[in-house]
């Protein structure tokens, strides 16, 4: 990176025998075997290095140092608009994107048709690109993407422009790659997405890999990632623990039957400096960061103790019937108008043993009758 911002700066530079530019390293020892047929999620903040490493894996940079090695053909969806020229029309950016990505005339002729209909824009085909919005710039790039036929398909945020008959539609066709035993490599800031997709999470963090497994783990990394970052931001702010009008002091979870049916949440409070108001915020999620259910005491009729020193809570929530796995319960407290005072992600958790028939998000009992 260079810090001359100007040809003075570097001839003053020069002469003073400074050097003005200093190396940032977007990634570091790197190291990933990615077995044939496998769904990858690159997971990290903003920064961390992920569309980098993507990059890096299609061949559009290379490496500094060491290499990276690919086998099949491989079709990659980057960025908005990449592979296309805005004044081109639609058609003739099929060609050339399909070209780009290795099909032959022949082979776009025997599939335009195909491709044009899987996006869904068959009315601008024939205009100019620069013409179109973000929504239909993806719609097509993703269709020419997955009719060449890749073994390798690199797939960055992109998805997340599409409306959503559309993302269903990307979503429905990954999982068809992946019953065919095609390799993806999916970059993504939506937990419920890669967990939902792939059977590998790597995390990245300022260019390291700090993870590289499980996806349920790896999300729980990156969330705990997350939220040192939040309470540093918070500390340099002066809002950390101690400093704040409601602190959270415990969470502890138990069960109010033998069903585990019903849930009771007990939240420590000590209050430090009574506001006009306050709540609590409730939410459960899964393992693999899907959101189950969510609530505020603002939604209930209860009046919260407000006056100094510490006071319990306990909510209840009753008929909860959660299918078999793991649970997360995230605790906030905060005002009617969203500011937060103090807030704790995963503050406590809790398992569902796997003792009814089926699997699922949720418990039932079903029953079989022959008629």
């Amino acid at each position: 990176m260079h810090t001359d911002k100007s040809v003075k700066e570097r001839l003053l530079s020069a002469a003073k025998k400074q050097r003005g530019v200093s190396d940032f390293w977007a990634l570091s020892d790197i190291s990933l075997d990615v077995a044939s047929g496998t769904t990858v999620g690159l997971v990290g903040h903003n920064g961390s290095g992920k569309s980098t490493l993507l990059k890096a894996i299609g061949g559009i940079i290379q490496p500094t140092s060491g290499s990276v090695a690919r086998r099949g053909r491989m079709a990659a969806l980057l960025e908005l608009g990449a592979g296309f020229h805005p004044d081109l029309t639609g058609r003739e950016n099929v060609y050339l994107n399909a070209a780009i990505l290795g099909l032959s005339r022949q082979d776009t002729d025997r599939c335009f048709d195909s491709i044009v209909e899987f996006s869904g824009i068959e009315s601008f085909i024939d205009t100019q690109v620069k013409f179109y919005s973000s929504g239909m710039y993806v719609r097509l790039a993703f269709s020419v993407a997955i009719h060449v036929d890749p073994d390798l398909l690199l797939v960055d945020e992109v998805l997340a422009v599409g409306d959503e008959p559309f993302q269903r539609k990307c979503m429905d066709k990954i999982a068809e790659f992946q019953n065919e035993g095609r390799t993806i490599v999916l970059v993504s800031h939506s937990a419920e997405q890669v967990g939902s997709l792939c059977d590998r999470v790597v995390v990245l963090n300022s260019g390291h890999v700090v993870h590289d497994g499980d996806p349920a783990e790896g999300i729980r990394v990156l969330r705990d990632g997350y939220e040192d970052k939040r309470q540093s931001s918070a500390a340099a702010a002066g809002l950390h623990s101690g400093r704040t009008p409601y602190e959270i002091l415990s969470v502890e979870k138990s069960f109010m039957d033998a069903r585990e049916e019903t849930l009771r949440i007990d939240v420590k409070v000590n209050v430090h400096e009574p506001q006009a108001e306050w709540g609590i915020g409730l939410s459960l999620e899964n393992s693999l960061g899907a959101r189950i259910y969510g609530m505020t005491t603002f939604d209930t009729e209860s009046v919260l103790p407000n006056s100094r020193g510490e006071h319990t809570v306990s909510i209840d929530l009753p008929h909860l019937r959660l299918g078999a796995g793991q649970y997360l319960v995230n605790i906030g407290l905060g005002d009617r108008h969203g500011l937060t005072f103090h807030r704790i992600p995963a503050a406590t958790s809790f398992a569902v043993p796997r003792d009814d028939i089926g699997h699922g998000l949720i418990r039932v009992q079903p029953s079989v009758q022959i008629r």
